[in-house]
């Protein structure tokens, strides 16, 4: 009997793969949002150019292996427990094949097909690969993700925080600091807006809904930061 493993979707790129281009949306905010916040704060605390590059940096690594060993601890927890789900439907389809081909039958026959035409497809299904159907019917498992799939979204979840940290490092580099406070919350602003829109395009949102939520938070969080920095430090 094979896997639910051997069974997946084609894989496409990841730029047409509207969940992963929302996560990477998701974790680039965090990048922009976390270090400017966090450079705002020193800013409006009147720390030197050396020490904004200096918390710039470690913000960004810090960040950036935080959010990326976070993602890969919750994608392999997820891959340990549907791996479990399977050694438990395993178990069950070899002492009682006939009790699950009617627990799938009776999916089906609750998706709206007639008992027959359920019990013909729930017959079919597991003769092609028993397990795997018992996962999606019960579980809504279509596939398993391999160690490295789990790693992968770790490694991309670290990738998509260090690209939306380097625009506020960046600034700390290039801008005088006599305007780096508004420079950071300039590019937090546009920064912001063009997620939005890579959010817009792939999920075929409400551009104004999510560029409103988007510059919210990150515009709050700049000014908290900044005002935090000026009068409590």
């Amino acid at each position: 009997m094979d896997g639910p493993e051997t069974h997946r979707r084609p894989a496409q790129p990841w730029y047409a793969d509207a969940p992963v281009l929302r996560a990477f949306v998701v974790d680039a905010n965090d990048g922009i949002v976390a270090t400017a916040g966090l450079l705002e704060g020193f800013a409006g605390a009147g720390a030197s150019d050396s020490v904004l590059l200096l918390a710039a940096s470690a913000a960004t690594l810090a960040g950036s292996l935080s959010i990326g060993g976070a993602r890969w601890a919750e994608e392999a927890a997820e891959r340990d427990a549907q791996l479990e789900l399977a050694n438990e439907e395993a178990a069950q389809l070899a002492a009682n094949p006939d009790d699950e081909i009617a627990e799938l039958a009776a999916y089906w026959e609750g998706k709206g097909l007639t008992a027959d035409l359920a019990l013909e497809v729930a017959r079919q299904l597991s003769a092609k690969d028993a397990l795997a159907a018992q996962l999606e019917s019960e579980h809504g498992i279509d596939a398993i993700p391999t160690p490295a799939a789990t790693l992968r979204a770790g490694a991309f979840a670290a990738l998509s925080f260090l690209v939306g940290a380097v625009v506020p490092l960046l600034v700390t580099i290039l801008v005088p600091g006599s305007v780096e406070a508004w420079a950071i919350l300039g590019a937090v602003v546009l920064s912001l807006a063009l997620t939005s829109v890579v959010a817009w395009r792939s999920g075929h949102l409400s551009f104004r809904r999510v560029a409103a939520r988007a510059l919210t938070v990150g515009v709050g969080t700049v000014v908290i930061g900044y005002v935090a920095g000026r009068f409590l430090l």
